[in-house]
């Protein structure tokens, strides 16, 4: 099925920001489904196992793991980098893929690369969650895309201001040239998304404003209510809480891909904006005490959140309050692990053995995420909030 033009261009502008071809891009209705699509196609490739992932991230990362068949294996984090430590990777076993995911918009290439042999020496994919960083791949010294698959979302809250869409990279080049080629049979007849979604994409801003005005316990109720009826799209359902998918995997419509390409003419604006955010954080948090930064955020990337840990989760949970209360908007991403939280802990093979996981487990309890969005400014600001609440 050949691709609109609408998918052409937004295909275009991918390939353009990450110094690739065109005919790698394929478009989906929400990354999450090019996700799926990629894992089913791993397990039809190469059969049962595992992928290597982390609970330092959102569920509906890990629900394409489990629609396709296949069984997250959760690994310890680096510190560094709040991805999968290439140290602590256990490759024994059935191991199908490994995701690295660049968590905060942090892109780390030397770490990437690292990450990549150790899958690819275990016969594994390195398939790569850009969610937090549309437009951006880890690359080697040469420049060459580090992944076999490349994952990019336009979904809320990130770093394109859309509702729905996505697109997929897959490397012309991939050892795993069988799967390569499933996946791109498969995403390239995909069904387009129709006219009841483009509906909740329009309707989702004013619903969100009803949301805000009204007590936070009618709120919740109208979100759920609308949510059961089809008449409101959450970022993540409550079927995707209990690691299901709700629809099945599709191409945006043209109406998606129109609202994405006017969101990418602002994307430069906005990096500019929270790379000066990154930047005054760095500084500003080089020497304060209760205090600690991973080491990546000091390459001077746009974040999308930009992480602290301090020195426990009532602190964590009150800076994030405090900086809500001065003005400055921002959540804790990913505290709950997996989040927003999976109403079956089972079903996500969720480990009780935590021995493995102590970086992990020490991030997620003490996180705080500020925002980014209005640069050095807003920075400096939110800075103060931090040094006063870690200090009293």
């Amino acid at each position: 099925m050949a691709r609109s033009q609408q998918e052409a261009s937004i295909a275009q502008i991918m390939a353009s920001r990450t110094g690739t071809d065109p005919a790698d891009w394929f478009l989906v209705f929400k990354a999450r489904y090019g996700m799926q699509v990629a894992f089913e196609e791993i397990y039809a490739e190469m059969g049962a196992g595992e992928v290597a992932t982390q609970l330092l991230t959102c569920c509906t990362a890990v629900d394409p793991i489990l629609v396709a068949g296949l069984v997250p294996r959760y690994c310890e984090v680096s510190f560094d980098t709040a991805m999968i430590d290439s140290e602590a990777l256990d490759a024994s076993g059935e191991l199908r893929a490994v995701v690295a995911q660049h968590t905060y918009g942090i892109v780390d290439d030397a770490a990437t690369a690292r990450l990549a042999q150790r899958a690819h020496d275990a016969g594994a994919l390195l398939v790569e969650d850009c969610a937090h960083c549309v437009g951006r791949m880890a690359k080697g010294e040469s420049g060459e895309p580090l992944a076999d698959i490349s994952f990019h979302s336009f979904g809320i809250e990130k770093m394109l201001h859309t509702l729905l869409g996505g697109a997929v990279w897959v490397n012309p080049a991939s050892p795993f040239s069988a799967v390569s080629r499933r996946v791109r049979d498969r995403l390239s007849v995909l069904p387009v998304s129709g006219a009841r979604l483009d509906m909740l994409e329009r309707l989702f801003v004013n619903e969100c404003r009803v949301f805000n005005h009204v007590p936070r316990p009618v709120a919740r109720g109208l979100r759920h209510g609308l949510a059961a009826l089809g008449l409101f799209e959450p970022a993540v359902s409550t079927a995707e809480q209990r690691g299901e998918l709700s629809y099945a995997p599709m191409r945006p419509s043209d109406h998606v891909c129109e609202q994405a390409r006017a969101a990418f003419d602002r994307l430069d604006g906005d990096e500019r904006l929270r790379v000066e955010a990154t930047r005054a954080y760095c500084r500003l948090f080089a020497d304060m005490p209760g205090v600690e930064v991973p080491v990546s955020t000091q390459l001077g990337q746009p974040l999308l959140k930009f992480p602290i840990v301090v020195r426990d989760t009532a602190t964590a949970d009150r800076i994030i309050e405090e900086c809500c209360a001065a003005g400055h908007y921002t959540s804790c991403w990913y505290r709950p692990e997996l989040g927003p939280g999976v109403l079956d802990e089972f079903a996500y093979h969720v480990p009780s053995d935590r021995s493995n996981l102590a970086v992990c487990d020490r991030m997620v309890a003490c996180l705080a995420t500020l925002p980014t969005n209005e640069g050095a400014t807003q920075a400096t600001e939110v800075a103060e909030v931090v040094r006063r609440v870690v200090s009293s």
